[in-house]
């Protein structure tokens, strides 16, 4: 998943932007390059910062931006709870009854470690202290 698809992700549940971002693993692609025609590219939110637009000073690092691809990680709402895991470089945001609980808790049970208790234990649709 590229860092300026968070300028776009809103919470599929209630709307909420932007998302909370957990990168667990980068993939960093050096010939990669994109002639934008204004930085910084993203227009609300930029998730490589970690920054709002308008808080961004001086080179907004558009250009180192575009290499990298999050491999995995996890997207959260702050306002519902939700979280939705991304794995293969694709954030995975369906709906509670169409994801898979199994592959949910393996997903969270491998990364439980390196993520907020606010995903492992507090998490929605699902969580490891609930199971």
């Amino acid at each position: 998943m590229k860092y300026r698809l968070m300028d776009l992700l809103a919470c599929p549940y209630d709307k909420t932007f932007p998302l909370e971002l957990y990168v667990l693993k980068v993939n960093k692609y050096e010939e990669r390059s994109v002639k934008f025609k204004k930085k910084p590219a993203c227009e609300l939110y930029c998730a490589f910062k970690g920054k709002r637009v308008e808080e961004l000073e001086g080179d907004p690092g558009c250009d180192e931006c575009i290499k990298y691809e999050v491999a995995e990680g996890v997207l959260r709402c702050p306002k519902c709870g939700r979280w939705f895991p991304i794995m293969d470089e694709i954030p995975i945001l369906l709906p509670d009854e169409m994801r898979n609980k199994k592959e949910d808790l393996e997903f969270l049970s491998r990364h439980r470690d390196r993520l907020p208790k606010e995903v492992v234990e507090e998490g929605k649709p699902w969580s490891l202290k609930e199971g």
